[in-house]
């Protein structure tokens, strides 16, 4: 007998030592109920899990049946339902009396023999965290002794799965933090207490230009390469914050420039975190693209400057010939009265057009343009259009070129019709005295191309690429002299892409401009 109880003391100590060196959950189980099974001389068990629902789930089983291990989880669930429900939630009224009545529903499910059966509970601080079962086909009941190794084995798999669940549970949590920092909207930037790069995330990598690998190790300064107004390196500012409280921030607001040139605002609010020593261990940097932001202010601004700018020569107009009329110590002819009335009317015709193009870009912004469609004659549209600015543009040469047969579209001609003349005004006023102005059009296919050429001053590439932004002008002399507040080429790309379409153009500085957009035939 002190040979047998040595041996089991030895088996057990080896079985323990192999359990405490695992901390991956599953396969700890599925050594804890193979050893149980093996040291009680059993053919099958199963360790069933308290989860935090207060259920309990099967976890890990041995020597069950194939059918049942085919089974999805709550299948095997039902088949094992008798000994898995009406558990007691603590040790004290532990092991159940009803045990033998229960296994021959289990054997039944199971389609197993299975003729004896003892219980285990997990327990920690006399909570029930889990349950063994051990299963023998034969009629050999478990003896006290097979109790008594089993009950010692399993408070070591108690205290192994516990540790084994606290480890799962961290690296959980781990996962689960580092997608939300891999995945958040911002860009988020940790590094040590000498302001050295632990992780970035790839929004920020996007952001730097960096690779979140590559970063890893290199001072801030050179990762986030973060300059303010002044040029002053603002990123070097972080280090100070190890004298600031657990709970202070830092915030600083610049521009990162990457090593290709590419610039982006942004604002960084700066965290230390302390240690259980009170020392700084790390500082977490939120980094937020403030870009759009920057823009709708500079907008705004541009928006405010230059519709005062606008609105004042009209007004100016207006007011000065309307007090000019009604003077009741001069006498007008006829001749001045009617040069003085023409002005008032042009001048009150453009604040209508500026008014209306605010209120469409309004629209625009709200997502509220709407279109009224029919069949459109575009060579009949660019003919009326090309007659009206003859009379006011007589010194432009204005041309079409639309094959005869160009088949209708069906789109907004009123809309159409603001393209096409704001195009047109453009050409005319950025292009010399004489020169020609080419309205044109062709069907590509299920689409037609048309275009509008002008032999004017150009654009340069820079200008190109903000040429369609709201409130944007070519920074000219001609274009400073020029009147407009920078919506017409914006209105023209709203308008051509609501109807399916799209807008570029080609020019080049000192050699003229060609405004293309393309729109469905049907």
């Amino acid at each position: 007998m002190e040979e047998y109880l040595l041996r089991q003391r030895d088996y057990l100590l080896s079985i323990s030592r192999a359990m405490t060196a695992r901390l991956d959950l599953a396969p700890l189980l599925q050594l804890i109920i193979s050893k149980a099974v093996e040291m009680l001389g059993g053919e099958a068990g199963l360790i069933a899990l308290r989860d935090r629902d207060d259920r309990f789930h099967v976890r890990a089983s041995y020597g069950l049946p194939a059918s049942a291990l085919r089974a999805d989880s709550g299948q095997l669930q039902m088949l094992l339902a008798p000994l898995l429900t009406n558990l007691p939630l603590s040790g004290s009224r532990w092991p159940l009396s009803d045990l033998y009545g229960r296994l021959p529903l289990v054997a039944a499910a199971l389609g197993l023999n299975l003729r004896q059966v003892v219980g285990l509970p997990l327990l920690l601080e006399e909570q029930l965290i889990g349950v063994i079962y051990v299963f023998r086909t034969r009629d050999a009941a478990f003896s006290s002794d097979d109790r008594l190794v089993l009950s010692s084995f399993g408070d070591q798999a108690a205290i192994a799965v516990r540790n084994a669940t606290l480890y799962q549970r961290l690296a959980e949590e781990k996962d689960r933090l580092n997608a939300i920092i891999e995945h958040s909207a911002d860009g988020v930037l940790i590094v040590d207490a000498d302001c050295r790069v632990e992780t970035i995330n790839r929004k920020l990598a996007e952001i730097t230009g960096w690779e979140p690998e590559e970063a890893v190790g290199h001072p801030c300064s050179k990762v986030l390469s973060l300059r303010n107004a002044q040029g002053n390196d603002v990123c070097a500012q972080a280090c100070p914050l190890r004298s600031l409280s657990e709970n202070d921030t830092f915030l600083a607001e610049g521009d990162i420039i990457r090593a290709d040139g590419q610039r982006t605002a942004v604002s960084i609010t700066y965290s230390p975190l302390y240690d259980q020593d009170g020392e700084l261990a790390h500082i977490v940097g939120s980094v937020h693209d403030v870009s759009r932001f920057r823009e709708a202010q500079e907008m705004k601004s541009m928006f405010i400057s230059v519709i005062s700018h606008e609105l004042k020569t009209p007004v100016a107009l207006i007011k000065g010939y309307a007090n000019t009329l009604r003077r009741e110590d001069a006498r007008w002819d006829a001749a001045t009265v009617r040069e003085s009335l023409t002005i008032i009317e042009e001048e009150s015709d453009r604040l209508d057009r500026l008014i209306n193009d605010l209120l469409q870009a309004s629209r625009i912004q709200a997502g509220t343009l709407k279109l009224e469609t029919g069949d459109v004659s575009i060579p009949r549209l660019a003919g009326k259009l090309a007659d009206r600015f003859r009379v006011h543009a007589g010194k432009h040469d204005l041309r079409l070129d639309f094959p005869a047969d160009f088949p209708p579209l069906l789109a907004d001609e009123e809309r159409l019709q603001q393209v096409f003349s704001n195009l047109v005004n453009n050409a005319i006023k950025y292009s010399p005295e004489g020169s020609t102005v080419t309205v044109g059009g062709r069907p590509l296919g299920d689409q037609a191309e048309f275009w509008v050429t002008d032999q004017g001053i150009g654009i340069s590439p820079d200008d190109q690429a903000r040429l369609f932004e709201p409130f944007y002008r070519v920074e000219s002399g001609l274009g400073r002299r020029t009147q407009g507040v920078g919506l017409g080429l914006y209105l023209c790309r709203a308008i051509v892409e609501a109807h399916g379409g799209r807008i570029w153009v080609q020019s080049e500085l000192g050699h003229g401009s060609t405004f293309r957009f393309t729109l469905p035939l049907r």
